[in-house]
Order: C-alpha cells, then sequence, then structure tokens
C-alpha cells in the first residue's frame, strides 16, 4: 500500500513531483491555516507530514496520525511551532528548511533598513496621497549608514550574510548571542562581539535573527527599547514574538528610538493596531523568504527530507530535540 503524504497548504508542484515518488499525496484544499481539529482531521493515516510555519505540531497531532507516522517537514528553517521533544519522543522525525532562505531574508533585512532609515515607505505614502510637496534641504531627512554600527542579535547564517551586505554600506559590525561565532568569521566581518546591553546600548540598528526560544520570547521588552539609543532602528526578520509589539509601538509612539522595520509579528497575521497609525515603523507581511526561487526550493527540501525517511534513509535536515 503507498504512503499516505498530507500536504498542509499548496506547495510548487516540482516539490509535490518529489513526493509523489514515494507515496500518494494529499494536499489540503483549503489553501489557509487549518484550525486546530482540521488539521488533526486531515493527517489521519499519514506516514507523512508537510508543514507550514502556521501549523501547531504537538503530540496531540501525532496521535491524531496515527502510529504509522514516520516524519514531519516543516517548510520553514525556525520550528517553533513544533513540539519537537514531545513529536520525536513518539519516535517521529521533524526536519526543517535551513540554508536555502538565507540570501533571500537578508536581502530583506537590507531593504527594510533602508526603508526605516531613508523613510521611504512613508515618502510613498505620501505621494500616494496626493499632498502636495516641494523640494528644500530639509524635506524628510532620514539617517545615513557610513560609519554607523550595526548590532546584530544572532550571528549565525542569516546574520552573517546580513553583516556582508551592510559592510558594503560602509557599516560597523557588532553582535551578541549566546557564544562568539568562530574567529574567522569575526575576522572576515571585522565583527565586535559585545553583551546585549552592550550592544543595546551602542547599535545606530539593532536586526533581529535570532531563534524563538523562551529565552528569546520578548527579547526586546519595554527595557530593551528604553537602552537603546533614541535615534536607533530595530529590524525584525527572525519571529514576531521576539519582540513586545505593544512595548515597542509605545517606544515609536513616544518617539524614544528612531524608528523600526517589522517582517514578523507577534500573532500573524494580526498586526498590533498601534502600530499602523505610525509613520516611523514599516510593516511588510513575513516576506523575508519571499522569492519563486527561495519558496520552492525550500518546499522542495521538506519534500526530500519526508522522501528519505520513507524510503528509510536518513534526512538531510533533522532537528534534533
Amino acid at each position: 500500500m503507498d504512503k499516505r503524504i498530507v500536504v498542509s497548504r499548496v506547495v510548487p508542484e516540482s516539490a509535490l513531483d518529489v513526493l509523489r515518488e514515494v507515496g500518494d499525496v494529499h494536499v489540503c484544499p483549503q489553501d489557509r491555516p487549518l484550525t486546530a481539529p482540521e488539521l488533526r482531521e486531515a493527517v489521519r493515516g499519514a506516514h507523512a507530514i508537510v508543514t507550514m510555519l502556521h501549523d501547531r505540531v504537538d503530540a496531540e497531532l501525532v496521535e491524531a496520525a496515527g502510529p504509522q507516522l514516520e516524519v514531519v517537514a516543516n517548510v520553514a528553517v525556525g520550528y517553533d511551532n513544533v513540539d519537537v521533544p514531545a513529536v520525536t519522543g513518539c519516535g517521529v522525525t521533524v526536519t526543517n528548511t535551513p540554508g536555502v532562505l538565507v540570501d533571500a531574508t537578508a536581502d530583506l533585512t537590507i531593504g527594510l533598513l533602508l526603508m526605516a532609515t531613508r523613510r521611504l515607505g512613508e515618502g510613498e505614502r505620501l505621494l500616494r496621497s496626493r499632498r502636495s510637496w516641494t523640494f528644500h534641504l530639509g524635506f524628510m531627512l532620514g539617517a545615513g549608514l557610513q560609519g554607523k554600527t550595526l548590532g546584530i542579535v544572532g550571528l549565525g547564517d542569516i546574520g552573517q550574510a546580513v553583516a556582508r551586505r551592510a559592510r558594503a554600506f560602509g557599516m560597523n559590525i557588532a553582535y551578541t548571542g549566546r557564544r562568539r561565532v568562530a574567529a574567522d568569521v569575526e575576522a572576515e566581518l571585522d565583527a565586535r562581539f559585545l553583551t546585549k546591553d552592550e550592544l543595546l546600548r551602542t547599535a545606530d540598528v539593532v536586526s533581529l535573527h535570532c531563534p524563538l526560544t523562551e529565552q528569546t520570547r520578548h527579547l526586546i521588552d519595554e527595557a530593551a527599547l528604553t537602552a537603546m539609543k533614541p535615534t536607533a532602528f530595530l529590524i525584525n526578520t527572525s519571529r514576531g514574538p521576539v519582540v513586545d509589539e505593544g512595548a515597542l509601538a509605545k517606544a515609536l509612539h513616544e518617539q524614544r528610538i528612531g524608528g523600526a522595520a517589522l517582517d514578523v509579528f507577534e500573532r500573524e497575521p494580526e498586526v498590533e493596531s498601534a502600530l499602523l497609525d505610525l509613520d516611523n515603523v514599516v510593516v511588510v507581511p513575513h516576506l523575508g523568504s519571499a522569492t519563486t526561487e527561495t519558496r520552492t526550493a525550500m518546499a522542495e527540501l521538506a519534500a526530500r527530507n519526508a522522501a528519505a525517511v520513507l524510503s528509510g534513509r536518513e534526512p538531510l535536515n533533522p532537528v534534533r530535540s
């Protein structure tokens, strides 16, 4: 009997072709985030589940699928939507899709940095509103990047890619994290390791590239925002709950920091309403990996991970509990 593979949402056909080589593929027809009961019903009898970052994967879902479930392939580099200890404790392999979205996310981070520091979104809104304007030397002044310090929280693959791009703009690199990176990486990027408090106090731009864990949830809270320079900018392309959006909206409203740019949100797709009323914040709808090439590569990698497990091979990207 063919192994049943459930894909929780539409993915590129090339990824489905990989899955069809090893099993009977069922793509959930709703093409929207499924409710927990809908997802549990959809995965019954599945040997493999291909999930999205909005799917909650836990022991209850594994139980709903049944004892034949072998693998959950998450189409994301992050896996905070997966209770990894619970799932792997049931003998189910969990995989993710690292690497393939590094450049796309780094590119978007730089785009957001420029939008925030040069007030590009604000300028476009001005023109689209058809309000009158004239050029003068004090018109819509932003902040230059040359000689400024980019403080990176989490100097992993994406953080390093952002640092390389930022150096092309003449920025200095500082970083913080659980541990220092290799000496050759520090040397290549001319990067200084700082404590979190030192980085917040000194960086002109703080860019978040850390995973969402219990330690990083609300890492940027009222105290962290108060510690930042009043001219500093905050960029978040990691996970929404790393930032306390209510505290950020208050700091922006009171102009206690220079501005912010967010690609991710605490309660996606909901956005803190107070943020939407502010001109000193850029908001975009989780576009970090949103290129045709990258999203296709992510889906194909997830499919190859699932296919490997169903074929009795080691997956390319196992997630360890």
